[in-house]
This record gives structure tokens, sequence and C-alpha cells, in this order.
């Protein structure tokens, strides 16, 4: 005759997890212990926070923020349709029409050239509700002029009217 051993769960793990108070045993009780950063060196956290305060800045401008849409479209790397909301007929057709050129795509051997960035984002306001801005993109030695018009609409969101880039200058060929 053989006889069986059952084995039982340990003790300390509860049976259930979830946490939401409509569960039968009532909210959870158990602390919660605070969680703490790995340690890295001081420098290196403040460039990461100075780095996230500069992406929370840009997002809060509208302009900042196109730019780096329009930079992204431009090179390649999203699709046009992913700025179908954010821009107004002319505006669009204008894209659909520069999209395919990818004006911005890395240029050197086999495409591995740096990534175009927006080095200098620039605006006037000629009214209340416009936004005419200026982007200067860099990519390695090649600067792109790009200009574009917000306008606010009646749902207070902005959206490009007008698209235009400048052509490629090397910062190396000009003359001083």
């Amino acid at each position: 005759m053989t006889t069986s051993t059952r084995t039982s769960r340990p003790a300390s793990k509860p049976a259930s997890t979830r946490r939401d108070s409509r569960r039968p045993g009532g909210p959870r009780t158990t602390p919660r212990l605070p969680q703490t950063a790995p340690s890295q060196p001081a420098a290196s956290q403040t460039a990461l926070s100075q780095a996230a305060a500069r992406r929370r800045a840009a997002a809060r401008v509208p302009h900042r923020w196109f730019a780096d849409q329009l930079v992204l479209t431009l090179s390649g790397r999203r699709p046009v349709h992913a700025l179908l909301g954010h821009a107004l007929p002319a505006a669009y057709d204008r894209l659909v029409e520069l999209a395919p050129q990818a004006p911005l795509r890395p240029t050197g051997r086999h495409h591995r050239g740096p990534d175009p960035e927006v080095r200098e984002c620039g605006v006037y306001c000629p009214r209340s509700g416009v936004i005419e801005a200026f982007a200067r993109i860099t990519a390695g030695e090649r600067v792109r002029a790009l200009a574009f018009r917000l306008e606010r609409g009646r749902d207070a969101r902005w959206r490009c009217a007008a698209l235009d880039i400048g052509p490629s200058v090397s910062v190396w060929s000009r003359t001083v």
C-alpha cells in the first residue's frame, strides 16, 4: 500500500493578488514598501532630469512638437498619415507631395548618416490663434530650414495650415 503526501502552499504567499476594494476580503491592508530608484551617479541623474524637463517643455509648445513630428515624417521614420488630424487639407497635400522624396532622410553611404534633429525652433505670432514658425534641422554637417504655419481651430487644437522646406546647405561649403 502506498501513501500519498500532499504538498501545501507556503503560508507567506496570499491566495489572492487583487488590489481593489471590491474584493470580498476588503481593501488590501499589507503596507507597501517605498520603491527606490537604482543608484546612479549624481551627474547622471541631473542629466536625466534635465533631459526630461526639456521633453516636457517641448511637449507644451505646439510649434516645437510639430517641428519634431515633421522631422520624423520627412525623414521617413513616420508615415504621413500620422499627421492626418494635425494638418489642414492644403498642408496635408504638401506633406503627401514631400514625403515620398524624404528630403530629411539621413545621407551617406547606404543612408546611415546621422538622424536629423531640430536644432532651433523660432516663432512669430502675427495674431491670436496663429503661429508662424521656423526650424533649423541638422543632420551631421547638413542644415535644412523648415517653415510652417499653425492655426488654432474652434476645438482649441493646433493644426498646420502651410508648410515649406528650404534647400540643403552644408555647413562647410558656406563662405564666411
